[in-house]
């Protein structure tokens, strides 16, 4: 059994090969064609003057933009750097290795091609604006590490102007992956949702939709304490009340937490069957864990660094531990959900990425860990299952069907063998760059 040093140890490991990496490869992503060139005349026809046929046909037909561009399966990851992960406001040139980090994720996991793009703007009226701007490039929009309470703002207006998808992954994308990872945990311990009590520590950008979907899956409101920075959320949290930037704290503070408890996470945490933390590294002690109900749920989500150990959270008599992490069983990232459901709402052409789509997205991420065997280690697929990326995007573009949002109806079956083709490309574009030696292969570390 490893110690608790050499545990740590190893969580250390990932931050220094990339920061060497990093440096290596000077970024992570790269532009390449997706047309032949067979001579210099081809030119004429990728460039001037053939090109101004197509420019010609979309000027009288916008919607063949999507026939004749990229613009089908091009988003925009934009972030302003100032919450990006764990570390906060840390700018958007610093940023800009997290936003890369989406890109290339989207790419080998979803087949989707994503351009980060990091503001200079602070100003959400700004980034609103600007999202708005892009809208003609690209056929959909990745919001990413925006500070609170401006990141609601920014999603609801740039999703009320936009006629494209705009999605914030902090926001849906995490609220999905949790909602997945709840409903198969208490599959494993045997309790149903509806009758366990639920606390939520941190009601920013990740919880918030985490509490909606939920409730609309199931969750009795009353049985959620919630707790943030003031302490847990009720009626007598008036700081909320006036805010329309906190709009959704307040509901919080008026629907749950029928009991009226007050106090901080330990209160928050007692008699817990389930603890949903997006909060801050080590907040949560192991004398808290332990106060918890049996068989307890703690996902500790913070990154790079959770509220708490998973090691130390087993001691302490959780049965089921998730982290935001890789490194370590059950990873409860949006990772597992932001390439397909952005690979289905493209693939439909869909207006916007509803609440709905979302939860269809989480049944179905669900369902194919629960199809390989549910057990304490395991209530979600891990990022190499890639299998599962084209079941969600199924699943997310047929719920925008049923919803009327979708401008292209397909079948599953056409929607699954596209979304396994656009993955298969990419993959094997990538095998045949390494392969070539055009992406050299990592150097090892000096000793």
């Amino acid at each position: 059994m490893p110690t608790p040093e050499e545990l740590l140890a190893k969580a250390r490991k990932p931050a220094e090969e990339a920061l060497r990496l990093h440096a290596y490869y000077k970024g992570k992503i790269q532009t390449a064609p997706k047309c032949p060139i067979r001579g210099v005349e081809d030119f004429s026809i990728w460039y001037t003057p053939g090109v101004a046929a197509p420019c010609r046909a979309i000027q009288a037909r916008p919607d063949l933009v999507y026939e004749h561009t990229n613009k089908a399966n091009s988003i925009a990851v934009i972030s302003d750097g100032t919450r990006v992960l764990g570390l906060g406001d840390i700018g958007p040139e610093a940023g800009l290795p997290v936003m890369e980090g989406k890109a290339l994720l989207f790419k080998y996991l979803g087949g989707v091609d994503a351009v980060p793009i990091c503001l200079g703007t602070k100003d959400p009226d700004e980034i609103v604006r600007t999202v708005k701007v892009l809208e003609p490039s690209f056929g959909g929009i990745n919001l990413e590490d925006i500070s609170m309470p401006k990141c609601f703002r920014v999603l609801r207006e740039a999703r009320r102007l936009c006629t494209i998808p705009v999605w914030h992954d902090d926001q849906q994308g995490t609220g999905t992956v949790v909602l997945a990872a709840v409903l198969n945990a208490l599959k494993v311990v045997g309790k149903q949702i509806g009758h366990v009590r639920l606390a939520m520590i941190g009601m920013g950008a990740a919880n918030i939709p985490t509490y909606r979907y939920l409730k609309a899956c199931g969750a009795d409101a009353g049985k959620i304490v919630a707790c943030d920075l003031g302490g847990i959320l009720g009626p007598y949290r008036r700081e909320y009340q006036t805010d329309q930037d906190y709009s959704e704290q307040w509901t919080v503070c008026v629907e749950s937490n029928r009991e009226q408890r007050r106090g901080g996470i330990a209160e928050a945490l007692a008699g817990a069957d389930v603890c949903v933390a997006f909060a801050a590294g080590g907040i949560i002690r192991p004398e808290w864990v332990r106060t918890m109900a049996r068989d307890a749920i703690v996902l500790a989500c913070a990154n790079p660094v959770p509220e708490i150990w998973p090691w130390e959270a087993k001691a302490a008599g959780a049965r089921i531990v998730a982290t935001g992490r890789s490194d370590f069983p059950n990873q409860v990232n949006n990772s597992l959900v932001f390439p397909a459901v952005f690979r289905g709402a493209l693939d439909v052409r869909a207006g916007t990425i509803t609440d709905e789509m979302a939860m269809a997205a989480a049944h179905e991420l669900a369902q194919c860990a629960a199809d390989k065997g549910l057990h304490d280690g395991y209530i979600l697929p891990a990022m190499d299952e890639w299998e599962v990326v084209p079941r969600v995007a199924v699943a997310t573009a047929m719920k925008a069907q049923a919803q009327g949002v979708a401008r292209l109806l397909k079948t599953a079956e056409e929607l699954h063998r596209s979304a396994v083709d656009r993955i298969s490309d990419a993959r094997k574009a990538l095998a045949v760059l390494t392969g070539q030696g055009v992406i050299p292969t990592p150097p090892n570390p000096e000793p």
